[in-house]
Order: C-alpha cells, then sequence, then structure tokens
C-alpha cells in the first residue's frame, strides 16, 4: 500500500477473511487499523478497487468499504460486521450467510458493493475495464484512447425517443448508449437506486462519468439512494479528473414519511454538495423534467455547471403543472362554477409558460436549445472546450459534506 501511493499506481485488493485473529488480541486490531489509515491517506490519490473473493467479516470488511468501487463474487462472497452465529447469539435471529452479507444483498439492497461478477475470473475482468477509464493516480488524465467512432455522427433515434405524454416513462439507456463512443457504457452500481444512473463512457476517445435520472423507475425522482449513490460517484469523478456528463429528466424529490425521518433533506443535500464542490468539467442536458429542488441540484448553471443544454422537450419549474396550479388558482377555481375546467385552462397556461425551456434560455441558464439527435456531437464540442479547464474551490481542510 505504501509503495502504491509513493509511486502513484492504483491499489488493488483481492479479499477473503475471517476478520481480526482472536488469539493475537489487539495486537491484529493494530494491523488492522494501520491497512485502514492507509486506505484512508490514498483516498482520492490512487484508485482503490475490492475484490471479495470469499467470506469477509469484521475488520476485512472496513478496508475494501474505504476503498472507491467493490466487487464481489456472484456465489462465494459474503460482507457482514458480524457473521450468522453472532447474530443468533446476539439477538436469536437465524439468517444465511447469502441473506445476511451476500453479493445480491450489498449490490441490490445495500449499496456497499458496486458490480457484482459470475466468478473469480468474471470479477478479474470488471476490474481491469474499469481500470480502463480510470487514470493511474489524481495528478495524471484518465487515458485517451482513440477510435473509429465519428465525432459527428448523429443520433437520429434520440428525436423519437421522448414520449408526447409528459407522464410516460422512457428509458434512458436508450439515451445514454447512442452518444458514448461505440455504444460502450459501464453502469455502476446499475443494481441500487436503480432511479439513477452512474458509470463510465467515453467520448471522442476520453472518459466520462454519467450521471442520469431514470424515468422507467419510480419516474427518475431522487430519493435517500439515489442522492448517495450520484453524489459518491460525483466526488469519485472529481477526485481524479473525469469530466461529468449530466442527462436530467427528474420531477423532484420522493416525498413521504420514509424519506423524511430517514434523512432525505441531509442525504439528498450529499448530491447538491458533491456537484457544487466539483471542479472538473461539468456539461448537463435537460432532457425533460426539471422541478423544484431538484432541478438545482442536478447540476444546474446555478451550480455553476460550465455547459447547460436542454432538448425542446425541456420543462424547468417550480414543480409540475398539476401541483403549480392547484396551489397557485385554488381559491379562483373554487369561487367559479366549474372548478375543474378553470384548473384545466390554468393548466395548460402554466405548461406553455414553464412546459419549455424557452424561459430559462432567454435567462441564460441554458446555453442552448439542441435538436437530440445533435447531442453526442455539442457535448464533445462543449467537454473538447473544457479540456483545459482550471478552476478551484476556496483554501480549507476539508468541507463538511453533510453525512
Amino acid at each position: 500500500m505504501d509503495m502504491a501511493l509513493k509511486n502513484g499506481c492504483p491499489l488493488i485488493g483481492l479479499n477473503d477473511s475471517g476478520g481480526a485473529r482472536i488469539q493475537e488480541g489487539v495486537d491484529a486490531l493494530a494491523g488492522y487499523a494501520e491497512i485502514f489509515w492507509r486506505n484512508v491517506m490514498a483516498s482520492g490519490v490512487i484508485p482503490q478497487i475490492s475484490a471479495i473473493l470469499g467470506p469477509c467479516a469484521g475488520g476485512a470488511v472496513y478496508s475494501p468499504a474505504i476503498t472507491d468501487f467493490i466487487v464481489m463474487e456472484k456465489s462465494n462472497s459474503y460482507m457482514f460486521v458480524t457473521g450468522p452465529k453472532v447474530v443468533k447469539t446476539v439477538l436469536n435471529e437465524t439468517v444465511s450467510n447469502e441473506d445476511l452479507g451476500g453479493a445480491k444483498v450489498h449490490t441490490g439492497k445495500s449499496g456497499v458493493a458496486h458490480f457484482i461478477a459470475n466468478s473469480e475470473e468474471d470479477a478479474m475482468l470488471t476490474i481491469k475495464l474499469l481500470l480502463s477509464y480510470l487514470p493511474s493516480n489524481n495528478l495524471e488524465d484518465p487515458p485517451y484512447v482513440p477510435g473509429a467512432d465519428p465525432v459527428t455522427r448523429n443520433c437520429d433515434v434520440l428525436n423519437e425517443l421522448v414520449p408526447e405524454n409528459p407522464n410516460k416513462p422512457y428509458d434512458m439507456l436508450d439515451v445514454i448508449y447512442p452518444i458514448v463512443d461505440e455504444g460502450e457504457f459501464l453502469p455502476v452500481m446499475s443494481n441500487f437506486a436503480q432511479n439513477i444512473i452512474v458509470g463510465f463512457g467515453r467520448m471522442n476517445g476520453r472518459s466520462v462519468g454519467i450521471v442520469a435520472n431514470q424515468p422507467k423507475i419510480l419516474a427518475g425522482v431522487l430519493d435517500i439512494d439515489a442522492s448517495i449513490k450520484g453524489a459518491r460517484f460525483v466526488r469519485f469523478c472529481d477526485s481524479f479528473n473525469i469530466p461529468l456528463v449530466v442527462l436530467e429528466d427528474v420531477p423532484g424529490f420522493l416525498p413521504g414519511t420514509m424519506q423524511e425521518h430517514n434523512g432525505i433533506i441531509r442525504n439528498g443535500a450529499k448530491l447538491l454538495y458533491a456537484f457544487a464542490e466539483a471542479t472538473v468539467p461539468k456539461v448537463t442536458v435537460i432532457i425533460r423534467k426539471a422541478y423544484g429542488g431538484a432541478y438545482c441540484v442536478m447540476n444546474s448553471r446555478h451550480m455553476r455547471a460550465d455547459i447547460v443544454y436542454a432538448w425542446p422537450s425541456a420543462e424547468i419549474a417550480v414543480m409540475g403543472p398539476e401541483s403549480a396550479v392547484e396551489v397557485i388558482f385554488r381559491k379562483e377555481a373554487m369561487a367559479s362554477e366549474d372548478p375543474k375546467a378553470v384548473l384545466q385552462e390554468r393548466e395548460k397556461e402554466y405548461r406553455q409558460k414553464f412546459a419549455n425551456p424557452f424561459v430559462a434560455a432567454e435567462r441564460g441558464y441554458i446555453d442552448d436549445i439542441i435538436e437530440p439527435s445533435e447531442t453526442r456531437f455539442r457535448l464533445i464540442r462543449a467537454l473538447e472546450m473544457l479540456a483545459n479547464k482550471n478552476d478551484s474551490i476556496p483554501p480549507r481542510k476539508h468541507g463538511n459534506i453533510p453525512l
């Protein structure tokens, strides 16, 4: 670990461990703490990747937890702070290794792991693919991989992608795959918080980190898990000089007592903080909905996005037409003979005024309204223009992100 940090090269851990050796007492704990400290010192300096290839318990899970990415082998890997026997003794709860800390649990429910591999060989190949997008350290640029995919290639399929009905879903992956080089995209945490997509692709041979709402799942809203997933990815990309491309279609934050009681305010602020703090090139494309605080959070111009584009289908407002009209014109509707007709008429007016990108464009909050088919070309041109971006934040020991 010391050698990797001195030489500025990625660190890969292959983990299969029962944790601290009980017979060694505090010496075993001291050894683990030395590892943890080095993980923290290397964080944001060199990429750290952990492969979980067998049962890992106790201290053996905390080192991987500090690293940037965790790959779990599907059938034989487990991660837990305390194993099933301890859970049975303390809580009188019977649970299997798989249900307590298997690969499906940690890639789908807890969000601890980022990738699931079908075998150990598949895990190694996943790590190799991931490394192909990353620089060796925070002082280098990501690798450049020249390809034959033309910069000016039009993505005509995108012109027909967004449904006319604003409440009808579509798959955001159908936007991502056409615009990246050779249609190659590596999703990260694809089984966790599926209402947001994060992952790596290339544009004109250069690595980009893509953050996109997924309208197909929960209408693409931001909830606690999606905010944490997005924030962690944004901070990684910013640490390692990887430009960010944001594809936005967000109706807002998920409402409800469950979200509020579990801290949607605090957790949603993590994504806001991550985008505001990032100094890498940041380009946003508003595909359809951009409502309320979620519009601000998803790398808006006011969060210092460098370039903001919008498709003609973009809707930018404080809230959706139905909800907005009910709030603003409720008294007027109740005083009329036909409240429903009044609300429908007002909703129509609201859509004409706000369900388009032109008001935001007039105020300079959007740089251009683009044809969907030109998205790839316009993104690449923007990223090339921003290649030498040099930005900084006020000097400080570190910020206090709302953990």
